[in-house]
């Protein structure tokens, strides 16, 4: 009988058991879908917030790149970013990340912190300077020639901190061509001499110019030093227009005076001798494609022939090329 008694008690702990369970089950289901109700309405309540505000992504572009300086040796780029902010709340830009890359490969990078803040419905232009020097160019790519023009990719990553929406980046990018200068070539063709004496000469000088260059230079100005033998017989700065075509060669005429007596009798010797070794240093100032820049030439050791002047106008041929 005992066993028949115990079998009620088994059963009513198993019911009240089960009961329990489906109550925990009821207050789990309850709990849950009240969660997910309050984050629907939090969710919600935030579009609606952004909705009426008006809170919304900027929007940014490369407006432009600029070239301010270049020369020889490097080329400072300075890349122009509009940026619009159509919240009634400034936004800070926390970082702009850039790179600049030819067919795929890193010429430079870095990256700008704390970039500012963009006014409330309004409209920056955000400016990122670059310089880019040769030398690490062409030691890490052989291949790139100077005189040549290569083209460059711009990419840039703004980064964000919008209200409501959080951290976002904007990608941007721009593609251009830069050059990779090469200082002219110049030669002295010949000196022609229009005055011939102890006490003043004047002559002029026929210079050959070859523009190494992908790109045409127009010359503005030259700045020159002019040696016969060791000795520096003066300069000068002659404001001189022409055009030097691109993989071309340019003859233009520089004219010198100075007086021999002033060097001693050696040099006056050496001039009304056969020839003689000069040498020529000096700046060009160019306009090419990509902005003014000031080039400089040299030429070392050279000879010429002397020429003089008749006074005719025709050339004195006693003179021979040395």
């Amino acid at each position: 009988m005992s066993t028949s008694d115990d079998k009620p008690e088994v059963v009513e702990r198993g019911l009240f058991k089960n009961e329990k369970h489906k109550e925990d089950d009821g207050k789990e289901e309850g709990k849950g879908g009240f969660i997910e109700k309050v984050k629907d309405f939090i969710h919600d309540i935030g579009e609606k917030i952004e909705e009426a505000i008006g809170f919304g992504k900027p929007t940014a572009d490369v407006s432009g790149i600029h070239i301010p300086s270049i020369n020889i040796h490097k080329v400072d780029l300075v890349v122009d970013v509009l940026i619009k902010n159509p919240n009634p709340v400034p936004i800070p830009l926390i970082d702009i990340n850039y790179l600049i890359e030819s067919d795929g490969r890193k010429l430079v990078s870095g990256l700008i912190p704390d970039a500012g803040t963009i006014h409330a419905h309004g409209e920056e232009t955000v400016k990122i300077p670059v310089t880019l020097i040769y030398d690490d160019i062409k030691q890490t790519y052989a291949d790139i020639k100077p005189g040549s023009i290569i083209p460059y990719r711009v990419k840039v990553d703004l980064i964000f901190d919008v209200p409501i929406l959080g951290r976002l980046t904007l990608p941007l990018e721009k593609t251009g061509e830069i050059p990779i200068p090469y200082k002219p070539d110049i030669d002295v063709d010949k000196i022609q001499f229009e005055k011939f004496s102890f006490e003043e000469t004047i002559a002029n000088l026929h210079l050959k110019l070859e523009n190494k260059n992908d790109f045409d230079l127009g010359l503005n100005a030259l700045d020159y030093e002019v040696w016969l033998g060791d000795v520096s017989i003066g300069g000068a700065q002659l404001t001189k227009s022409a055009k030097l075509e691109k993989s071309g060669i340019s003859y233009i005429d520089v004219p010198i005076t100075f007086r021999p007596k002033d060097f001693g009798s050696a040099l006056w010797d050496m001039i009304r001798g056969r020839g003689t070794g000069y040498t020529m240093k000096g700046n060009i100032d160019v306009d090419t494609p990509f902005g003014a820049m000031k080039l400089p030439i040299i030429k070392e050791g050279g000879t010429t022939r002397l020429k003089k002047k008749k006074e005719d106008g025709g050339d004195d041929e006693d003179e021979d090329e040395d």
